[in-house]
Order: structure tokens, then sequence, then C-alpha cells
């Protein structure tokens, strides 16, 4: 290609940036410009644009789910996990959304001279227990060392492979009006979790992050229900973000109801006296399933069977009104619209 056959104009709305910002990783409004104007304008197909957990690919008798993801996480050992099974339990979770089971993965670490070996080799045993506990074996990988000061302490790549389960067909655009939405339970304790640990904070319930494999749960589910239509994890961006997206991509609207929302009493009060919004903080743990409401019976009881679903309830429904936009019913009864973040709140949280 000539150079002169080259749109050299970025087609990334600058307005007060002219550069790469932390915003523009969040997973919110600025996140989603910078990956459909700059990466989807230029590398995408038929799987890219489908905008999912990852990509599902034909394979000569089955259908192949691929993913592949970054983390970069600080502090790198935070409550309740650290950075190794967090890079694991994303991407198992990543493939679990495509309706996989998750079969290898690849580990890639990207180290600053300095770190501590002991500290590698805590990260390195985290890895292994989460690897086992997910039932997916570690096949190929790379290690890079920077030098101190070109990195922070440690960032690590993953890509995993899994096969679909028969029978499912799940995408970000198949919701359908009068599909219930399911989540396995309490929100925004990975973020704060982070939070605490990131300011010093100290909380006497001990907020823990969520972070935790789906694969086993979600198998169960899978083989018993076909009726799936969407699934995501709702990491960066929170819930709300995840919402959006998927509102969307379907061209449905979405109502989820204050009340019906599961969330720790004590990450209540972190995000009241820090100012956050919990419906934008991340998790690690969680699960939001849209399906056809005669199948919500079946698939929570399924769920509730396991420790990471046993606290699975329905917190709303797709609707045919107002489509590509979510609300909210309030405690009060009121409605508001929750709308997608800009950037992000807690940077450098997965």
């Amino acid at each position: 290609m000539e150079e002169s056959d080259i749109n050299l104009v970025c087609p990334v709305p600058i307005s007060e940036y002219d550069c790469v910002v932390i915003a523009h990783g969040g997973g919110g409004r600025m996140s989603e410009q910078l990956i459909s104007k700059m990466f989807f304008s230029q590398f995408g197909n038929e799987y890219l644009n489908k905008a999912h957990d990852g990509a599902i690919i034909p394979f000569p008798g089955k259908k192949l789910a691929f993913t592949t993801d970054s983390y970069v996480v600080s502090p790198v050992f935070f409550p309740g996990g650290n950075i190794g099974e967090l890079a694991v339990n994303g991407t198992v979770n990543d493939l679990v959304c495509c309706g996989a089971r998750p079969l290898y993965i690849s580990l890639a670490f990207i180290i600053e001279e300095g770190f501590l070996m002991n500290d590698l080799w805590k990260i390195v045993l985290s890895i292994s227990g989460a690897a086992k506990k997910a039932h997916v074996r570690i096949v190929t990988g790379d290690t890079k060392v920077v030098e101190k000061g070109k990195g922070d302490k440690i960032y690590i790549n993953t890509s995993g492979v899994g096969e679909i389960f028969p029978g499912l067909m799940i995408s970000p655009d198949r919701c359908r009006p009068g599909d219930i939405i399911i989540l396995n339970g309490t929100i925004a304790d990975h973020g704060i979790s982070i939070l605490s640990k990131r300011q010093n904070l100290s909380f006497e319930s001990g907020i823990i992050s969520d972070t935790a494999s789906l694969s086993e749960m979600m198998g169960e589910v899978f083989e018993n229900c076909k009726g799936i239509h969407v699934l995501r994890d709702p990491t960066r961006g929170g819930l709300a973000s995840s919402l959006n997206e998927i509102a969307t991509s379907s061209g449905v609207g979405i109502t989820i109801y204050e009340d019906a929302i599961p969330m720790n009493e004590d990450v209540k009060g972190a995000c009241e006296l820090m100012g956050f919004d919990p419906l934008y903080v991340a998790n690690e743990g969680k699960i939001l399933i849209f399906a056809p409401e005669k199948e919500a019976g079946r698939i929570i009881d399924i769920m509730k069977r396991h420790r990471e679903g046993k606290d699975s309830v329905i917190i709303g429904k797709v609707t045919d009104e107002d489509n590509g936009i979510v609300k909210l019913k309030t405690l009060v009864g009121s409605t508001r619209i929750v709308d997608m973040i800009s950037g992000e709140q807690l940077p450098r949280i997965c």
C-alpha cells in the first residue's frame, strides 16, 4: 500500500487530548471510542466485530473460543488474591462467557528488574493453583525482563482456548425483549479491595476481591440450559458498562432494579465514603446471564449449588423500549438512566 493511500488523520476524537490517557483503558466511553474508531476500523472482520469476550471460530467438527488479555493490576498483591490467579481466572471467565469449556492457556511475563524472587514464586504458585482449579493447562509462554524503572514490578499476558458446548449460541447481539438478567452475587468487591490496599485503608470486615474461576459452575449450567442468549463478566467499568455494551450490541432496552442488586454492606459503605458509584466498580468473579424467563429458575438452582453462585438473583429484564439505554429503578420508585462512564473510576484494576 502506498503511503498516499493511507489516511494519516487519527479517527479518534482528540478534543482536549492528543495522546493516550489512562481513561482510554478503563472500559468506558473513551475506551470504546479507541477500540471502535482506531482498532476495529483497521482490523475489523466477522469475528472481531462481534465485540465478544473472545472470538468464536470454526474448527473441523466443532467450534472453539479464543481470547487474550493483559494484567497490569496495582498493587500486584491485594486482599483476596494477586495478579497471578487474577490472570488465570480472568482468561478462563472470558472463555466461559463465550459458552466454552476452557482447555488451554498461554502465559507471558514482563518482569521489572529488581522484582523479588520470593514474590515471583508466590505468583507462580497462585497461577498453578488457579489453573488446576479451573482444569486448564498452561501449554506455552514467554518471559521478558525490562530495566528497573521501565516497568511496574510485573505484567502478565494470557491467551486462552476453549471448546464451545454443543447447542449453545451466545453472542452480545442475541439479547431479546423479555429476557431476564441473572447476576451471581455481590458487586464491586474487587475494585474496593484493590483501592483499600492501594490507599492503605483498613475495613473492619476485611473486604476481599471476588476473583474466581466460573468454569465449573457455568459448565453445569451449559450442560442443562441451552437457551442462554448473552453472557458477560462485568470487569472493567463494572456492571453499568457491561449492560450498556450489551444494550447497544443487541439494540434493546435494559431495566435493572436497585433493590435486587446484591452488595456487601461494607463495600456499599466504602463506596459512599469515597464517592464511588458501585455500578461502575470492577468485579472479577461475577457473570451476567441473559436468558428467556422460562429458563431462569433452572439456571439459578444450578448456580446456587456452587460457592461462586450461592447469591445468584434476577436483577433486571430486557425490554423493547428505549433501545440502547440502561435504566435503574431506584429504591424510592423513580427511574434514572445508567449511562456509559467516560473513563474509569479506578485505573489499573486488572
